[in-house]
Formats: structure tokens, C-alpha cells, sequence
């Protein structure tokens, strides 16, 4: 049974998240229908840029329009970015597993 997960064919992940995007993401998957944060963890707004990299790569995508502030991004994590954590994780996992073997095999 290997490490890695398939992906399925309408996924859209073009490359890695940055620690900022990954960060941003990954705190929508605790909130009720995948909502991503307005705001990092200090208050301070997330950039433009984070948010729209990760629509352009299909981790997120707009949910709704914000009539107070239009110029907001409301989004929520796609499955391809619930998927890519995923895949991270799992990823990480394996790392660890591989680690532990190999230390193990070195204690022999």
C-alpha cells in the first residue's frame, strides 16, 4: 500500500502553496462549509494576492459577494484544495514512517 493518492482528473492544482497560502488554507478546513479567513491570525487582512493565487491555482474559490465591502474575497476550499492538504498530510506522514524506519534498521 503506497504513500500516494490519485488525484482526479478535473483537479486544477498547478504546483506547491507557499507556508502563507498553505497556512490560509488549511484554517478553512475546521470552518463549517470550508469558509476561509477575511483575516491571519493577528487581525491583519490576508493579501489580495494569497487569496487570488490560490483561486488562479483552484485550492479556493469565491463563495459570495460581501455588499459591505465589495472589494473582499469571501472564499471557501475546493475539493482540490481539501485534497492537496491531503495529500500534504499524508505526504508528511509518510516522511515520518520512513524516518522511523530507517532509524530503526540504523538501531539494529
Amino acid at each position: 500500500m503506497g504513500c500516494e493518492k490519485a488525484l482526479p482528473a478535473d483537479v486544477r492544482v498547478r504546483s506547491a502553496p507557499t507556508l502563507t497560502q498553505e497556512a490560509w488554507l488549511r484554517r478553512g478546513l475546521a470552518q463549517p462549509g470550508g469558509k476561509l479567513p477575511l483575516f491571519d491570525e493577528n487581525g491583519k487582512r490576508m493579501p489580495a494576492s494569497t487569496i487570488r493565487r490560490c483561486i488562479d491555482a483552484g485550492w479556493a474559490e469565491p463563495w459570495f459577494s460581501n455588499p459591505l465591502k465589495p472589494d473582499w474575497l469571501v472564499c471557501k476550499l475546493t475539493d482540490a484544495g481539501r485534497s492537496l492538504l491531503d495529500r500534504e498530510d499524508n505526504s508528511q506522514l509518510c516522511q515520518k514512517a520512513a524516518s522511523h524506519e530507517h532509524d530503526t534498521a540504523l538501531s539494529l
